[in-house]
């Protein structure tokens, strides 16, 4: 299968492990490896979370960059179709 770069598509947190999180997109619409995508958080910087590998069935296993307490199933992660972007300088 073939993984499109889309910005702004979304997807669904399919299960939360520790810093590990396994989320699901529509098919076709599956980020490429090292892609950020974002979690939005009430009052907060979005979390942050990379993709490390795709697990098929349009699947994506992330790394978060930041803590997941309170992240559940089914919430929203929009892919930004960009790898982690840093400030430099």
């Amino acid at each position: 299968m073939e993984t499109v770069r889309t910005p702004g598509t979304t997807g669904s947190v399919l299960q939360v492990i520790g810093p590990v999180v396994d989320c699901e997109f529509p098919a076709g619409a599956v980020p490429e490896i090292f892609d950020a995508l974002e979690v939005a958080r009430e009052g907060d910087v979005p979390l942050v979370l990379e993709v490390q590998q795709h697990l098929g069935e349009n699947r994506v296993r992330t790394i978060s960059m930041d803590s997941t307490d309170g992240l559940t199933r089914g919430t929203e992660v929009v892919g930004t179709g960009r790898t982690i972007q840093m400030p430099v300088g």
